[in-house]
């Protein structure tokens, strides 16, 4: 019988009366983390997931009609628009360029100087660029729109989840982690649901109008509402002039990149997962940066059938997130999950760069409700390797890894993918590229394998006293 953290019905108050920091939990013998754990735990994140779901539904409804609109306006009457492909993966390359930086700084800000300020920044970053195609959709709107949502990309890209999960692991003990972070993927999944849901029967006039709408009412949600779980210590530079501020800054900025840096190195869990995370990104991101103009320009794929696929990957996702994996979690672990999903990636990849008929797409899309556990498992398995006082640098270094690979597979992919779907290939096979990015997901899966069970970090000393305070290191 394993002894896991449970809530104590007793002690329980509402979620605006509590500071979430202070949140005691008593320990209880329960036989096995049921799948309505991970519900439960939910409710004092309601503030925090409420608006972020609401966001997702605001970005998801417009990705399908993006594909449409840009080639569309870029490449009029044409089925096969090359400018758009390379444009998407220029945009690709520079976010991946400045993510590399700009990721673990605004988690090791996050842990320094609040969740709640960083959320709020990040999530704002992507009104503006929707806002502008919402009054015009010329030419010119559009590139206007390219570089603009490359700046946002840059800051809010994968930084809003890193932050949101460093948000739970304030709140939530670590033997039940990893049932949130499941539940919070599905609700993601659920999110993109509704979205795809919007673009389909949405008429397209109206998508970015409700989009920007959508987007402006989650900040001024997250700002009333939110509350902050980041313990924040004093600052110590009130009296410094400017430049020894700048000065300062950089100093603390430097000092707490390195010790992420050391966080991540000296712990073989951590140091697997981010060669895990960078040959996984390396494969499913050159995928995705291509994957719907493949489509349109072999089997004609619309909006439509874009929303289609969508909604079929997201509705079995959430079944596999919010019941599957948090019913298997505690009898076959995060590692076995973690490399059956990057299996299931393998296939998917496969599929699509094979795919012979208009069906194929769709069957290869019924892999995404096992490969999305890639996601939940991997923040589980960094969070459960990480102090608490270390979450974000954590999380957002291993994040930034990531960015490597955005940086790195639209070099490849955007040439190789126009290049097989042009009449000059060497050989009929449109999705070769594709089948070439299936190779990075086989090396992830290698790794996966050779993670250890437990992580032994935490002994070294370098992340330190969890009780020390945040800013203890500058």
């Amino acid at each position: 019988m394993s002894h896991v953290y449970c809530y104590n019905p007793l002690v329980r108050v509402a979620p605006w009366s509590i500071s979430y920091p202070k949140i005691r939990y008593n320990v209880c013998r329960c036989r096995n983390m049921s799948w309505l754990s991970g519900l439960r735990e939910l409710w004092p994140l309601f503030h925090l997931l409420f608006p972020l779901s609401i966001h997702w539904v605001a970005e998801e409804m417009t990705v399908s009609v993006l594909v449409d609109l840009t080639t569309s306006v870029l490449c009029p009457a044409q089925s096969t628009c090359s400018k758009a492909i390379y444009i998407n993966g220029l945009q690709q390359t520079i976010v991946g360029v400045f993510k590399m930086v700009v990721l673990p700084l605004l988690g090791q800000l996050s842990d320094e100087h609040g969740r709640k300020r960083l959320l709020l920044i990040t999530m704002s970053t992507s009104i503006i660029p929707f806002a502008l195609l919402a009054w015009h959709q010329s030419e010119e709107f559009v590139y206007a729109y390219y570089v603009l949502r490359t700046i946002s990309y840059i800051i809010s890209q994968g930084s809003i989840f890193c932050i949101s999960v460093a948000y739970v692991a304030d709140v939530v003990i670590e033997s039940k982690r990893a049932a949130v972070f499941s539940w919070i993927t599905g609700l993601f999944s659920l999110s993109h649901v509704l979205g795809n849901v919007l673009a389909r029967f949405l008429p397209e006039k109206y998508i970015f109008v409700v989009s920007t709408v959508l987007l402006i009412f989650c900040a001024v949600y997250m700002k009333f509402f939110l509350v902050e779980t980041a313990v924040l210590a004093p600052r110590k530079n009130g009296e410094l002039g400017c430049w020894a501020k700048i000065v300062d800054f950089l100093k603390q900025r430097y000092r707490s990149m390195r010790r992420a840096a050391e966080i991540v190195v000296f712990s073989p869990t951590l140091r697997g997962m981010a060669l895990v995370s960078f040959f996984y990104e390396l494969g499913m991101s050159g995928i995705s940066s291509v994957l719907l103009y493949y489509l349109k320009a072999v089997f004609g794929f619309n909006k439509n059938q874009f929303s289609e696929l969508q909604m079929m990957v997201g509705i079995g996702s959430i079944f596999s997130q919010m019941l599957l994996l948090p019913i298997l979690n505690p009898l076959v672990g995060e590692k076995f999950i973690l490399c059956s999903a990057l299996l299931a990636s393998i296939a998917y990849a496969w599929l699509y760069g094979l795919a012979w008929a208009p069906w194929v797409p769709y069957l290869s899309a019924s892999f995404g409700t096992i490969y999305i556990l890639v996601k939940p498992s991997t923040y589980a398995i960094i969070s459960n390797a990480s102090s608490s006082t270390n979450q974000g640098k954590a999380q957002t270094f291993i994040a930034g890894t990531q960015s490597v690979s955005d940086l790195l597979s639209p070099i490849a992919m955007s040439p190789l993918t126009t290049w097989f779907l042009s009449s000059n290939a060497p050989f009929e096979c449109k999705g070769f590229s594709i089948i070439c990015a299936s190779i990075s997901m086989i090396i992830s899966l290698g790794f996966a394998c050779l993670l250890n069970k437990r992580d032994t970090s935490s002994s070294t000393g370098i992340e330190g006293n969890p009780e020390n305070p945040l800013l203890g290191d500058n």
